[in-house]
């Protein structure tokens, strides 16, 4: 059996990372909008503390998981590829993002009967996130 070498720093630093551009894009950037074309209230203060907790460490695991996936995936894209550096990074998390963030945010969209500029700001922001995580994986 062959033990992948994982860039657990990286896997935290894109985690952390993935917190903080899900502050500025559902936030400043496209909050307004992604919550109109949600359906959402804009009234958060209903939510617990506890909820609030809870819903953000589960989002942080979920980021965890997705950079710990990206980087074997750029790992493997490295060794059978041989690509490497920042293009590599960038084309792991389009390639990722394009097999599989985009079509099932597509579905959830068609089945939800939601709109595709909701499907835009989702998924646009999942093609950043995974285009930054790759840069990060390639620099470290």
């Amino acid at each position: 059996m062959v033990m992948v070498p994982v860039d657990y720093l990286g896997v935290l630093i894109n985690a952390i990372l993935s917190m903080v551009l899900g502050f500025l894009w559902y936030g400043p950037l496209f909050g307004k909008k992604w919550i109109k074309l949600s359906s959402l209230k804009s009234d958060n203060s209903k939510a617990s503390g506890s909820v609030m907790a809870r819903m953000y460490t589960l989002m942080f695991i979920g980021a965890l998981l997705m950079a710990f996936i990206l980087d074997h995936a750029l790992i493997f894209a490295s060794v059978y590829l041989k690509i490497y550096g920042i293009s590599a990074g960038l084309m792991v998390g389009f390639v990722n993002w394009l097999g599989f963030i985009a079509p099932v945010t597509l579905n959830e969209v068609l089945a939800g009967n939601k709109s595709f500029r909701l499907w835009l700001i989702n998924a646009g922001y999942y093609l950043i996130l995974l285009l930054v995580m790759g840069i990060v994986f390639s620099l470290l």
